[in-house]
């Protein structure tokens, strides 16, 4: 589970830092769509703030005891990162990394999987 948590939190944490710094470069990237509505941009930096937060709460658990409890919430958020990401593919215009990005969110997602499958181990 350390190497799940610790791989997550640089994914997620390179995004956040990305989508707070340059939300429209992201969003066009994914979506080919840009960000022309400061209401939008706020949004989008809001959405990189929650993606850092994530990574260092994934980057502080990796070692701990309980690191069971965080990889089944990046089950869930893995599950719905890949749900919105499929939605927002049928509905617009595909951007270049749109479905790299639900590629590495399915990875993530059969990784938590196989990583909550297997018994209690050691953290040393």
């Amino acid at each position: 589970m350390k190497s799940l948590l610790t791989i997550t939190a640089l994914l997620e944490g390179a995004t956040g830092l990305a989508l707070a710094i340059v939300p429209s470069l992201v969003v066009s990237i994914l979506l080919r769509t840009a960000l022309i509505d400061p209401a939008a941009t706020l949004i989008g930096r809001l959405a990189g703030a929650a993606l850092l937060t994530i990574a260092i709460a994934c980057w502080l658990s990796r070692k701990d005891s309980q690191s069971s409890v965080m990889v089944r919430a990046m089950f869930g958020y893995n599950i719905f990162s890949i749900t919105l990401l499929v939605y927002a593919a049928s509905g617009q215009r595909v951007g270049p990394a749109l479905w790299l990005a639900v590629i590495l969110h399915v990875g993530l997602l059969a990784w938590c999987l196989s990583s909550l499958r297997k018994p209690a181990q050691m953290i040393v």
